[in-house]
């Protein structure tokens, strides 16, 4: 069974491939959850990240935007001594302004999933990449996301963390196309 290279022998990297990654989200609360994941990331690894998955889900309330939009200055400081997630100040402060712009965009767009399937039509848009190199860090779609993010107030979403989780939420299949998953990502148009 053929993978894309990126997903390489490490069983979480390999599950995450397999099961989850550039399969379309719709769910509020999942794209919130890669939101938050996305720009822990930035100049990370993902398989950190991955790592510490659960870690984040306890830390962050079950990625519930509602509760991590009211982090006190108190809270915040226990998340920069929790050793389970990347303490990073700005990640963590970026996550709680995430949270407050999420809700704005969810209220006026009702549902944060309306706003960003936006960007893409409302469909996946289908590639057919044939290695690695092909796949670029960022498209005009991910340019448009991340300005129009930023404009709203949310942190970390430059272009390139915006392509990430474009790919992450299956708004893009990037699955190579002999990798197993190509095929079944593109019939999971909605």
């Amino acid at each position: 069974m053929k993978r894309c290279a990126w997903a390489g022998d490490d069983p979480l990297y390999v599950a995450y491939h397999d099961a989850e990654w550039g399969v379309p989200a719709r769910d509020d609360r999942r794209l919130f959850e890669f939101l938050i994941l996305e720009g822990a990331q930035a100049g990370l690894s993902w398989i950190t990240i991955l790592r510490k998955r659960e870690n984040y889900r306890r830390a962050f309330d079950g990625f519930d935007p509602e509760k991590i939009a009211r982090y006190t200055p108190k809270k915040i400081a226990r998340l920069m001594r929790d050793p389970g997630i990347v303490r990073n100040r700005l990640k963590i402060e970026g996550a709680v302004a995430n949270a407050r712009a999420f809700l704005k965009v969810q209220d006026e767009f009702d549902g944060f999933g309306r706003y960003l399937w936006n960007f893409v039509g409302g469909t996946p848009i289908q590639n057919r990449r044939r290695t690695l190199r092909h796949i670029p860090a960022r498209t005009r779609e991910s340019d448009a996301m991340s300005k129009d993010m930023k404009k709203r107030g949310f942190k970390f979403v430059g272009s390139t963390i915006c392509y990430a989780y474009m790919q992450a939420c299956g708004m893009v299949n990037d699955h190579l196309v002999d990798c197993f998953r190509h095929r079944t990502v593109a019939r999971m148009v909605r």
